[in-house]
């Protein structure tokens, strides 16, 4: 996959309030980017980065208009990150199980899937650019104490790989993130060794740099991937002993 450069671009950021996702918008910023777009529900969350190449707009990913506003607004975007995200620890005997996982499936999967069908067709015209998709460890193999999660982050999964296929012959370059546990308000009840929001950030926008095209940018995350590729059901084995480890 061909290298992206983040000094000189026009990137846009959803969830850029918090988390990996204002950690990617000030990395951008630091790097050089011309210009961010950092798109969250309320922009007011936004207000304390204060920095000209930064534009920030109004956007609920699970919002068809709000995600038209935000499409029309970043005419000129070359890198797209989809990271805006939703959890919810959910147990299969949960009265709210699937609530929550028809929740996670709106944001974590349509969401992206509704931007970028929006975004697509700009990005042919700005030269291809690129699309990020922050996924999770748990998108690859599932963790068993957040079923709905797991399988929203899979369903990600799978459309990255799809429009690594779609997008290419427009020269739009996918990559696929997934991430381990990180330090953010999400995975603040998780009883785990976490990354830093921050050493994720400019992880992520290193594999962008070096056009790699799946990124793993923890720690955690090197590790699960390197067992992953080699055997997809060792890596349940060991999501599975993780969380009986949490759970004791």
């Amino acid at each position: 996959m061909n290298p992206k450069k983040i000094e000189g671009s026009v990137a846009l950021v959803t969830g850029a309030n918090r988390g990996i996702g204002r950690a990617l918008t000030q990395a951008l910023l630091a790097r050089g980017a011309k210009k961010v777009y950092a798109a969250a529900r309320d922009p007011k969350a936004l207000a304390d980065l204060r920095e000209k190449r930064l534009v920030a707009l109004r956007l609920d990913v699970s919002d068809a208009g709000q995600i038209r506003d935000a499409a029309e607004a970043a005419a000129d975007v070359e890198i797209v990150f989809n990271n805006a995200g939703v959890a919810f620890g959910t147990g299969i005997a949960d009265a709210a199980m699937v609530e929550h996982g028809r929740r996670e499936m709106e944001v974590n999967y349509f969401g992206p899937l509704q931007l970028l069908q929006r975004l697509a067709p700009t990005l042919a015209r700005n030269g291809g650019g690129a699309v990020v998709t922050v996924g999770s460890a748990a998108g690859l193999t599932a963790l068993p104490f957040m079923p709905t999660y797991s399988a929203s982050k899979a369903a990600l999964h799978s459309l990255t790989q799809a429009l690594r296929l779609i997008l290419g012959p427009q020269g739009t370059a996918v990559f696929g993130v997934y991430p381990g546990p990180v330090d953010t308000d999400m995975s603040r009840s998780l009883d785990f060794a976490k990354a830093s929001a921050d050493d994720v950030a400019h992880a992520i926008l290193d594999g962008v740099e070096a056009g790699q095209e799946d990124i793993f940018p923890d720690p955690f995350a090197v590790d699960f991937g390197r067992q992953y590729l080699a055997s997809p059901k060792a890596s349940e084995q060991q999501m599975a002993a993780m969380a009986s480890g949490a759970g004791a």
